[in-house]
């Protein structure tokens, strides 16, 4: 059995909630309908609606599903700009880190191409965390007027960086700007608690916490105005049109319920298994570079279950095949466009260089990861790593000869 390392990407549908994902679809029922099937249907959903909102410290009614984190994204951050720039047609900028999920990064430039948005990308340092004095100079002198809102993830799906989410919505609340955080990695890996954080908006999924793909929420406050991206049947608070996947969402609950009641020993299991990949790697790959916060000097720092290295001179793509090959599965973390590799525009962000940026790569582990699996990780690496590094340079000397010849 190959052993599984990117569980930042998805994560095994747990027991709890294939369990029930199987016993509701097997049913009948719209839960906007009226009659006995329909009924049923919504009491199952409702029901979810409340677990889910136990797991993420949140009020039942501020429980939006949707199809997963990518929707809850758009939701929450063009449902944001739209009211508050209804609302004020001054307020057109969007304050967002530099690091953001795609599903972030690219709303946020669609609405500057199409909706007249002005985004200002703010900075990280060298382990990914948010500048808090970079925005605190953003909102000063009056510039807070022209803010619709401030969007930043909970930790980032790469370097496993946790951000001052705290921070953060303390110095916007000083000037009344709503702020919405994608907390799809971080929900069901750390304490998350949606009421407290004092967020306007909030995006979690299922598939990353045990439940099946193709559900998720955007937690809403609801005193927050948030304007529809998609309309029809106006479920969901009317901000949400669309007929609700019962089982999904059945599935979606029974996975957070589980993965949250045993929080805290999970994530001290999880981080044991991650702190031995990292020492392994330090000490099989001294010029192995650990990206992120050093869990060592700042455990909460970091999401217990990531795992992030540049390996110098090594393409990242190489080592992900070598190692696929040798049965462990784990992934770059940067983007593939038409199969061309390119550099994580997190890790430029953080400060890396292109070259350094491409030999990247990601270990992530959950629920169903144990120790063998790291143990069979360390016997893979070495020679992954060894044949890895030798592919990446012919590359890099065949590229320049390829050049060459041309400049004849």
């Amino acid at each position: 059995m190959p052993v599984y390392l990117d569980h930042a990407a998805t994560t095994p549908i747990s027991a709890s909630a294939l369990a029930a994902l199987t016993t509701v679809i097997a049913r009948s029922g719209n839960p906007s309908s009226l009659h006995g099937a329909g009924r049923r249907a919504r009491a199952t959903v409702e029901q979810a609606r409340e677990t889910i909102a136990a797991a993420a410290g949140a009020h039942p009614t501020e429980v939006i599903f949707t199809s997963g984190g990518t929707e809850a994204d758009n939701l929450g951050v063009k449902g944001l700009f739209w009211s508050r720039r209804a609302a004020e047609p001054a307020r057109n900028r969007i304050l967002v880190s530099s690091v953001e999920h795609a599903a972030v990064q690219d709303t946020v430039e669609w609405l500057e191409k199409h909706e007249g948005a002005q985004a200002l990308w703010l900075p990280v340092d060298a382990d990914g965390t948010l500048d808090l004095a970079a925005l605190e100079a953003e909102l000063a002198d009056g510039g807070a007027d022209s803010v619709a809102l401030i969007s930043c993830m909970w930790a980032n799906n790469e370097v496993g960086t946790v951000e001052p989410i705290a921070e953060i919505v303390a110095l916007a609340d000083s000037y009344g700007i709503p702020v919405h955080s994608d907390a799809v990695q971080a929900f069901g890996s750390i304490d998350v608690h949606f009421r407290d954080s004092g967020l306007a908006a909030m995006s979690i999924s299922g598939h990353k916490i045990g439940g099946p793909v193709g559900v998720g929420a955007l937690l809403l406050g609801r005193a927050i105005t948030l304007t529809p991206v998609q309309h029809g049947g106006g479920q969901e608070r009317g901000v949400r049109s669309g007929t609700l996947d019962t089982a999904g969402i059945a599935a979606f609950a029974a996975a957070a319920q589980e993965v949250t009641q045993n929080l805290a020993a999970e994530s001290q299991r999880i981080a044991g298994l991650r702190d031995a990949v990292i020492a392994a790697v330090r000490e099989l790959v001294p010029d192995a570079v650990l990206r992120g916060v050093d869990p060592a000097q700042r455990p909460a720092g970091r999401l217990p279950g990531n795992a992030h290295f540049t390996f110098p001179g090594c393409e990242g793509d190489s080592l992900l095949f070598l190692l696929d090959m040798a049965g462990i599965e784990s992934s770059t973390g940067s983007a593939c466009t038409a199969g061309v590799p390119r550099p994580s525009h997190v890790l430029l962000a953080m400060g890396l260089d292109e070259d350094t940026a491409r030999g990247a790569q990601r270990f992530s582990l959950g629920h169903t990861s144990a120790p063998e699996d790291v143990e069979a990780f360390v016997k893979a690496l070495p020679n992954a790593h060894a044949r890895a590094k030798t592919a990446g340079m012919a590359a890099h000397v065949s590229s320049i000869e390829t050049a060459s010849t041309r400049d004849r």
